[in-house]
């Protein structure tokens, strides 16, 4: 297999997002990297859910951490009888499927193709956890190749010279982009948005911008409004974490407001993704509320005294006609016709 992690940062090469090996799941700590590099280790399929639900790996990196999971759960269960491993790997996959409630739809997805590639295994007689693990990683260098597709048509709107601002960390498609950007010889300069609590924004994103040889501002995420004027963006872009079929778009709390900001300032803004069939319209989608204690504090500093309250929706929505475009491997789609890209093959993803 012909690797598609070459050239990319140091946190989205594959061992350093999520890996299964002896009897192990190590999972790369993203809420504390770059300033340790530390990995939690999972014993069980269980404290994998429990690290994806935790936020030790974020954006995409659950999908591979569910993934090896999955291998890990079909190592547990390896001395049971076949019906009995197979009931043991059902219910592994709703618990590692539901460890964040508002992608359950995409989780299920991969935790399906470990089912289908551990009954296929255990058809032939072979190990299932190997199976499940060779699976969860064709599937993640699937995912890069077709990350790579979107941040070609992305880079295609980029203007040399271009200023760009980002929002939150958005996994593989910031590696890709950029990727693509040096490629071409496109000269651009990332402004990126810190974003609070976990600071994926100034931990993720700008070490991987950082890595890849472009110039990278981190801003506080009440600054966005004057830099979007006095830096003259270009263009906003995201990923998200789910796109409904109606044109909504679901990501990391902010991305909102960022989208009205550059509605008003006349700025572009691309998201980049693939429509999710299983979510036809936004209000089949539920907004996951994290512990509101997090934005009480930065850092692990208490912020405020004793006795105030926070409040911490994860997620928002962005409606359609704030977005210019959604940015697929098929090339861009208006967000209101998002269902014409089903109308030719789509490549399995998960």
């Amino acid at each position: 297999m012909e690797r598609c992690d070459r050239d990319l940062a140091f946190l989205l090469k594959y061992e350093n997002v999520a890996w299964y090996e002896d009897a192990q799941v190590r999972i790369l700590d993203r809420r504390i990297y770059p300033c340790e590099l530390s990995y939690v280790m999972c014993d069980t399929h269980q404290e994998v859910a429990q690290a994806i639900a935790d936020m030790v790996t974020q954006s995409a990196g659950p999908y591979t951490a569910a993934g090896m999971g999955m291998a890990l759960a079909a190592y547990e269960c390896r001395d049971m009888k076949k019906a009995d491993q197979r009931a043991y790997l059902i219910k592994a996959a709703d618990t590692l499927s539901h460890a964040r409630p508002t992608t359950a739809s995409r989780m299920e997805q991969v935790t399906s193709g470990c089912l289908g590639a551990a009954d296929q295994a255990s058809a032939r007689g072979k190990k299932l956890d190997e199976a499940i693990f060779a699976h969860t990683l064709a599937a993640l260098n699937r995912r890069y190749s077709t990350m790579e597709k979107v941040g070609g048509y992305l880079v295609d709107m980029f203007p040399d010279q271009g200023k760009v601002m980002t929002q939150c960390f958005g996994e593989t498609i910031v590696g890709m982009m950029l990727r693509a950007a040096k490629e071409r010889n496109k000269k651009i300069t990332l402004y990126v948005p810190e974003t609070r609590p976990y600071f994926q924004g100034s931990r993720l994103t700008a070490s991987v911008a950082y890595e890849q040889g472009f110039e990278t501002y981190v801003i506080t995420d009440n600054m966005p409004a004057f830099v979007m004027a006095a830096k003259r963006i270009d263009l906003f872009t995201s990923a998200a974490d789910l796109i409904c079929l109606d044109g909504h778009v679901v990501n990391k709390i902010g991305t909102y407001q960022l989208a009205i900001l550059a509605n008003y300032h006349g700025i572009p803004y691309f998201v980049t993704g693939l429509p999710d069939a299983a979510q036809p319209a936004i209000d089949t989608v539920t907004i996951e509320e994290r512990d509101p204690a997090l934005v009480l504090e930065a850092g692990g500093i208490k912020n405020t005294l004793k006795g105030v309250k926070g409040y911490y929706p994860s997620f928002d929505i962005t409606p359609p006609h704030l977005i210019s475009g959604v940015v697929t491997d098929k090339g861009i789609y208006s967000p209101y016709d998002l269902k014409r890209y089903f109308a030719s093959k789509v490549e399995q993803f998960y």
